[in-house]
Order: structure tokens, then C-alpha cells, then sequence
């Protein structure tokens, strides 16, 4: 049975949220790839759309958008998802989990696309009337 935790990135406030999922809802993101827009049903998001943004397996792997099906590979990476270089021209070799969703990952990154005031939907308004 999968389960996830999923990452709600809000751009239109900066803010995050974290969500477990798991049965039906964790079964949605399964053989999705990064990219693809959903509904926001799973992660309590009724009127939403979000895309997959990126995420990572159990021991910290990266998710790549390059790496097609939900194998790991190694790259030569310069930079980017998954190594960031110390120093101008450093290469180095990096283990990377591909872009498809499966059992082995454990985090999932989702960027919300449509839909408004998602800390309301998700029940974490802060209450901010109480500030003067």
C-alpha cells in the first residue's frame, strides 16, 4: 500500500503545506509523472489543480524530470536537481530516481496551478484579524 507525504507549495503566497496520504488518495499519484496536473482530491484540495513539481524515495534520492520511468540512474550532473557544484566546472556522479511516481518514493512536490486561498482550504488560516 502507498503512502506519501505530499509538500503543497502555495506561489501566490509562498507559503507550504505538509499532508500524509495514503489508500485511495496516495493510489491517485501512482504512474503519474512529474509535470502532470491532477485534481486536488487527494491532498484535501477539492477546488484545486496541482502539478508535480518533483520529490524524492526513502534514502533522499531526487526525483529528475530527464530520467524517464521510476528507475535509478547515475549522471554526470554539473548542477541542477539533485547536486548543486562548490565551484565553477565540478562534475560529479549522482544516483537519481526517474520522473515517474511509484512505491519507492516518499515525498511528492506539488505546485498549486489553479484555485484560490489554499491555506483556507486546508484549514490553516492563521486567524490574522486578532493583529493590529
Amino acid at each position: 500500500m502507498a503512502e506519501f507525504k505530499v509538500v503543497i507549495a502555495d506561489p501566490d503566497s509562498g507559503e507550504t503545506f505538509q499532508r500524509e496520504v495514503d489508500g485511495q488518495d496516495a493510489n491517485r499519484f501512482l504512474g503519474r509523472e512529474l509535470g502532470d496536473e491532477i485534481g486536488g482530491d487527494a491532498v484535501g484540495l477539492p477546488e484545486h489543480t496541482i502539478a508535480l513539481t518533483g520529490g524524492s524515495d526513502e534514502t533522499g534520492r531526487p526525483m529528475r524530470e530527464d530520467v524517464s520511468g521510476t528507475r535509478l540512474k547515475e549522471l554526470l550532473l554539473e548542477g541542477g536537481v539533485g547536486f548543486k557544484p562548490s565551484r565553477e566546472g565540478e562534475r560529479k556522479r549522482i544516483t537519481v530516481r526517474g520522473r515517474e511516481i511509484d512505491d519507492d518514493i516518499a515525498q511528492i512536490n506539488v505546485s498549486v496551478v489553479d484555485g484560490d486561498d489554499v491555506a483556507a482550504a486546508l484549514g490553516e488560516d492563521d486567524g490574522d484579524a486578532d493583529e493590529e
